[in-house]
């Protein structure tokens, strides 16, 4: 969609890094950049990702597109990969998340890793109770250095009880492990561990939404100021008389009430216009709302522009950050708003500035 673009604002983005960086002082930063950067695409500029050491990513083709793009640092991967990728994994230099004994077993060439250790997720990770093992395990292929150590926090913004539990368990497995291998990286904490959560034990951060400058919970904004990163942006592409009665779009869930204006403009579902905003969402036109009417189309989508002398061709935001925001978006979705961002989809150009 050449018309759609998603803007992305590389100011705001320095001032979020080194925001986040005087909140956590001395520590590591691993920017996740998975989901093309959620959705952003920082993840496909050299420029912005060689600022740091590592990077992180979730799945293994993540790695080896930021690898071909001439990242020589480390890029690790935070997902257990598949067996079959064992291959890409050795030619690409990439170092990865280990937490499953039939992948340990396949290993057969030198590699980087990191040991994950449930604690309380339940969806990957080595439980305690089968740590030693794992590195006995680990230990009969010297070709396999751990270089780190991890855990994911599930409920970081609303429960620090189990997350002082969950913590309690990391920290025991860290004992473990520091017996057998010196540990590069230590890290339990993305944007809402970081910010909720002070520990000491970590030397590394893996923040994810608050670098792209949103809330990760409501209020996580007072505690580590960031500036949103990205606007979506269109433009009027139609626009045409309705008289009233007249049906909108697919299924005629809007009929005109009065003789009205309405206006097309080109992004739908496909792009990652929620469905679920027919006839409820909103878009900007000079830092005013208009209602988005009838059901949203894969490509295009209708507004209301009654009382209005619009032309083809004016702005339109889906959000701007300030007269509608993601987190309006996402409470009307819903949902959380890592989906409404990352879900942008491929058609929309990415711009910086």
């Amino acid at each position: 969609m050449a018309n759609t673009k998603l803007i992305i604002n590389t100011n705001n983005l320095k001032n979020n890094i080194n925001n986040i960086k005087s909140y956590v002082g001395a520590k590591t930063m691993m920017p996740i950049i998975k989901a093309n950067g959620y959705g952003t695409y920082i993840n496909k500029k050299l420029d912005i990702i060689n600022e740091f050491e590592i990077v992180g990513v979730a799945e293994v083709q993540e790695g080896i597109e930021i690898r071909k793009l001439g990242y020589k640092k480390e890029i690790f991967i935070l997902n257990q990969p598949s067996i079959s990728e064992l291959n890409n994994i050795y030619e690409n230099q990439l170092t990865i998340g280990l937490s499953s004994l039939p992948f340990l077993e396949k290993i057969d060439k030198e590699i980087k890793v990191h040991l994950e250790i449930e604690t309380g997720m339940n969806r990957t990770g080595i439980k305690l109770e089968e740590l030693d093992n794992f590195i006995k395990k680990c230990k009969e292929k010297p070709y396999i250095k751990v270089v780190g150590i991890y855990t994911h926090f599930s409920s970081a913004d609303n429960d620090l009880e189990y997350t002082n539990k969950q913590f309690e368990i990391f920290e025991k497995a860290i004992e473990i492990v520091k017996k057998h291998y010196n540990l590069e990286y230590i890290h339990c904490s993305a944007s809402n561990g970081l910010l909720n959560f002070k520990e000491t034990i970590s030397n590394t951060i893996r923040p994810g939404i608050i670098l792209y400058g949103y809330e990760s919970f409501e209020g996580s904004n007072k505690l580590c100021p960031v500036k949103p990163i990205a606007t979506l942006k269109t433009e009027i592409t139609f626009i045409k008389r309705v008289k009233k009665g007249e049906a909108i779009s697919y299924n005629q869930t809007f009929k005109a009430p009065y003789d009205m204006i309405v206006g097309t403009i080109p992004i739908g579902y496909a792009d990652g216009l929620k469905r679920c905003l027919s006839n409820q969402g909103e878009v900007v036109i000079n830092k005013k709302k208009h209602k988005i009417i009838g059901n949203i189309c894969m490509d295009s989508c209708m507004i209301d522009l009654t009382d209005t002398n619009y032309d083809v061709g004016e702005s339109v935001y889906i959000w701007d950050n300030d007269t509608i925001t993601i987190d309006e978006i996402a409470k009307k979705c819903n949902t959380i708003n890592y989906e409404i961002l990352s879900t942008i989809g491929e058609r929309v150009e990415r711009i910086f500035e």
